[in-house]
């Protein structure tokens, strides 16, 4: 007898187009787990950057990732990142020398690889909304319930320097859409919300009126 398909809401998009915020919202609303794979690559780099390897050497990156040292466990109906024991603050995990190298740590195959399988065992918690670059089209493409978020460059970058970062959305845009393994695209059958003008409860309503429609959520 086959195992049944884990319940997973994707909902992909680029660097600050809300889909973070809205992934938790709707994850509330449901009572699901909230999974930031985000973070994942963040507590990556964050490790890449503590161990003093240059973030643009794969071969280095690639041999790295293995020891780590990363752990995600779940506390508060969200999964946490933890490093060697402790947990990563949202400073640290967000911090710029993290947000200029993330996407190049990202691009490299063999962390991925072990990323992508740790997302994939995350599935036996349950209910899960699961934000991130590539959930929808490598991670659950089978998932019945696909969301990808976008927002215009301009509103993007406004939203990352009104957060005091200085990482530029443009080229992290360029980065995650043209890396060799998992690239950021519109998951075949992602139904796309622009972000742009729209306040975060218009978000979440489209997406659970979407669910609701698909029959996940009660009427």
């Amino acid at each position: 007898m086959s195992s049944p398909a884990p319940l997973v809401i994707t909902i992909d998009g680029p660097a600050a187009s809300g889909k973070s915020s809205i992934a938790r919202e709707v994850a509330r609303a449901l009572g699901f787990v909230y999974v930031n794979t985000g973070n994942m690559y963040r507590g990556m780099t964050w490790a890449v950057l503590q161990a003093g390897i240059d973030p643009a050497d794969a071969e280095a990156v690639a041999a790295f990732a293995p020891q780590a040292g990363l752990s995600c466990p779940v506390a508060e109906g969200r999964t946490q990142l933890h490093w060697q024991g402790r947990a990563l603050t949202d400073e640290e995990l967000n911090s710029d020398p993290v947000n200029r190298a993330v996407s190049h740590i990202a691009r490299v195959e063999a962390v991925r690889t072990a990323l992508v399988d740790a997302q994939r065992g995350l599935a036996a918690l349950g209910g899960l909304v699961m934000e991130g670059r590539d959930i929808g089209s490598v991670v659950f493409p089978d998932s019945p319930y696909k969301f990808y978020i976008d927002a215009s460059e301009a509103v993007r970058a406004a939203r990352r320097s009104a957060q005091g970062h200085a990482d530029q959305v443009a080229e992290r845009d360029r980065l995650d859409s043209t890396r060799k393994t998992s690239p950021l695209v519109i998951p075949e059958g992602a139904r796309v919300i622009d972000n742009s003008t729209i306040t975060l409860q218009e978000a979440v309503d489209q997406v659970l009126a979407a669910l609701r429609a698909a029959g996940l959520v009660a009427a």
